[in-house]
């Protein structure tokens, strides 16, 4: 099977997933197929050498993100609390044949970002648990190395992170631009 086609079936298992369960630990909360598109434009684009992404689920877009790393020689680090999450996007990605260029972690983004280097990671993609960013703006800034971060479901939750948005911008000085792709796309660039 194609990853084109592990992609579609993936994403159509998570949105049957999402709508069989109320509780949110075991929804697939996947991107938009246009998302995954635009993920891999910006990739392709910029080249980065090292990317983040917190919040892996079930690795569709850990997939996405992998294949353009793969194609451009990067390396993903991906980041999910569950456990049980974490395991079906290692499978997942072992059978797109992607896991080569990913490395999966087990822990809370909070944790894992205060334990990284400083200017680590050149791309960031940030859908995850949105009342934490907050919390994470610091680290989330010193471990990138502007570079790019772009944060998910800016449109669909664009009350959720308003506070997140008005840090970056007030705080940092950070370009802040929300783009219509899928749940909304914040993309955030340093202007320095």
């Amino acid at each position: 099977m194609s990853v084109e086609s592990y992609l579609e079936r993936l994403y159509e298992e998570g949105r049957q997933a999402d709508t069989s369960t109320s509780k949110r630990s075991e929804m697939m909360l996947n991107i938009t197929p246009s998302t995954g598109v635009f993920l891999d434009l910006l990739l392709s684009e910029l080249k980065p050498k090292r990317i983040l992404e917190l919040g892996t689920s079930n690795g569709y877009s850990t997939i996405w993100l992998a294949r353009a790393a793969k194609r451009i020689g990067s390396q993903v680090d991906t980041v999910d609390k569950s456990y049980k999450k974490a395991q079906l996007a290692g499978q997942h990605l072992a059978e797109c044949n992607l896991q080569d260029v990913v490395v999966l972690h087990v822990a809370d983004g909070g944790e894992f970002l205060r334990g990284c280097d400083t200017a680590i990671y050149d791309f960031v993609f940030l859908d995850a648990d949105r009342a934490a960013y907050c919390h994470w703006v610091d680290d989330l800034v010193r471990v990138t190395r502007f570079g790019l971060l772009v944060v998910d479901n800016a449109i669909s939750h664009s009350m959720e992170l308003r506070e997140f948005k008005r840090h970056l911008s007030t705080n940092f000085g950070f370009n802040v631009t929300v783009l219509p792709i899928g749940n909304g796309q914040m993309i955030v660039q340093d202007v320095g």
